[in-house]
């Protein structure tokens, strides 16, 4: 039995990079609702078994594990017989591994902080943004960069030839300018778009949320 622990308004990044990996697996798996504007995270027995008391959590078979990327890699080596959601060849998965990392440092915090993923899934949210200032132009500026050097590297499916996590992600990260209303490239863009229509990514994208409360 496999449990995903999530945020309440299905808007966390991080939820949404395992839910991706689960969904491209094909695993079946439950989902149980940490409210995160309540602090629930903290609570001693969730906080234990994450050990950080962090969100996204899952639970397999008794154990807990928290953190995206290292759940994500857990599904990995624990289902090998699935379908693989990181490249198998070194040196693309080293690439997919740095960029999601790179995506949750603080190089990107000054873009999450004007581009919240609510503004992505609540219209009311969005009508808030104002242009990026401060450090957010530059952060938008360095995704840039990084994508169309992604894609140089390695075509339309940057890491491996086909779809990962590591692109789920990062289009993700760009759909917050998208939605936005941001401009940019044509081809990045295309790639994030590309991402998007992706089955296991549309799951998330157009699923029913709750009215949001901002907190």
């Amino acid at each position: 039995m496999i449990t995903l622990f999530r945020d309440a308004y299905w808007i966390s990044p991080y939820v949404f990079s395992v839910w991706t990996a689960l969904r491209a697996k094909g695993l079946p798996f439950e989902v149980s609702e940490v409210k995160i504007q309540d602090g629930a995270q903290r609570e001693p027995a969730y906080a234990a078994a994450s050990v950080t008391a962090r969100v996204p959590a899952l639970t397999h078979d008794g154990f807990t594990v928290a953190e995206s990327s290292a759940i994500v890699e857990y599904l990995e080596d624990a289902f090998p017989e699935t379908a693989r959601v990181l490249p198998v060849e070194p040196r693309a998965r080293a690439r997919a591994r740095q960029v999601m990392s790179w995506l949750r440092s603080d190089d990107t915090i000054p873009l999450r902080m004007q581009r919240s993923t609510a503004t992505m899934f609540y219209p009311a949210e969005r009508a808030k943004n104002r242009p990026l200032d401060g450090a957010a132009p530059g952060a938008r500026d360095k995704a840039v960069a990084v994508t169309e050097r992604l894609l140089d590297e390695g075509g339309e499916w940057p890491f491996g030839g086909s779809f990962t996590v590591a692109d789920a992600d990062l289009a993700f990260f760009l759909h917050r300018l998208i939605l936005s209303g941001d401009e940019l490239p044509g081809r990045v863009q295309d790639y994030a778009a590309r991402v998007w229509q992706q089955p296991t990514v549309q799951a998330f994208v157009t699923r029913e949320r709750p009215a949001y409360v901002p907190y």
